[in-house]
């Protein structure tokens, strides 16, 4: 019996939809992972097989396949970790026929408690464009995946309340949009620096134009002390805007649970010591470096010559 479950991974900072297709068939028992899997992928057999037995199921003695479609691209990560639990139940006959419009992502603990996944953003906004209505996540991105406007969210302790609730037995309780507070905390502010009316009328020039600025001056002249203060002087972020830099943090793994919407312009200043990975992005996992988590906001390189 072949049961396809949606999922979502991650390309760069976008999100795209991932099938999860398990395969029940007869012969010597096997778990298989294709759809070029990286180890971290290829490792959740063990916590799946872990998670069914302490949910109380029985793992099935049988040849088993599973299929991250679309096979040709790479997959990385453990957010499969949770479709692949759901398809392996539901192809054994342990789980009612899942509906379509429902997607799954999540780490698996052993015990069957879900963690929490980097990138929930992203992904969620491409659950909402490909006609996903249900997503369920672990319950630490509850609150983050809700960002994405015309989703259900369920944020999910444990597999044992996943079945539960797909069961009908006991139903999981929508996650509510989450709503950023009143940040009230100051921001290094212009008001607060004496006299230097030239920095000042280049950094308001800067700020309104969207322009680079290059400050030159002896030691202790207030070069870093003006550039930190530049964000006071910048608008406010859009809601589009703001979910563009959550979501590129959410990429890199530092959206925080319980503040995931970032209300305010980022300001990165890496040190001029930081390697050009870290400061233009990539690597083998494709990670935002410094230039993307300053998106909309102010990159400061101090000691530019250094760099």
């Amino acid at each position: 019996m072949v049961v396809t479950v949606r999922s979502l991974g991650l390309s760069g900072i976008s999100g795209y939809e991932v099938s999860a297709e398990c395969f029940l068939s007869g012969g010597l028992p096997a778990f298989d992972v294709v759809g070029l899997p990286d180890a971290a992928v290829r490792e959740a057999r063990e916590r799946v097989r872990a998670a069914v037995k302490n949910c109380g199921a029985k793992f099935p003695v049988s040849r088993i396949t599973v299929n991250l479609a679309p096979a040709g691209q790479k997959k990385a990560g453990t957010v499969y970790d949770l479709p692949i639990f759901v398809g392996i139940l539901a192809a054994n006959g342990d789980l009612p026929p899942l509906p379509p419009d429902a997607a799954f992502i999540g780490e698996l603990s052993l015990t069957g408690a879900l963690r929490g996944v980097s990138g929930v953003l992203p992904m969620a906004m491409a659950a909402k464009q490909a006609g996903i209505s249900q997503l369920f996540v672990p319950a630490e991105n509850a609150a983050e995946a809700t960002l994405a406007d015309g989703l259900t969210v369920y944020g999910v302790p444990d597999v044992n309340a996943l079945v539960a609730h797909l069961r009908g037995e006991a139903r999981l309780a929508p996650a509510p949009p989450w709503e950023p507070e009143e940040d009230d905390s100051p921001l290094p502010d212009l008001r607060d620096v004496m006299g230097q009316e030239n920095v000042k009328r280049a950094l308001e020039i800067a700020a309104a134009g969207g322009h680079n600025l290059l400050l030159i001056g002896s030691p202790g002249a207030g070069k870093s002390m003006l550039a930190k203060r530049l964000p006071s002087i910048l608008p406010d972020l859009s809601r589009a805007e703001a979910l563009e830099v959550s979501g590129i943090w959410s990429v890199a793994g530092l959206a925080d649970p319980k503040h995931p919407l970032l209300t305010r312009r980022p300001f990165r200043s890496p040190h001029h010591t930081t390697s050009a990975a870290a400061l233009a992005g990539g690597g083998p996992a494709m990670r935002p470096g410094e230039i993307s988590l300053a998106h909309n906001g102010v990159l400061f390189l101090d000691e530019l010559p250094e760099f």
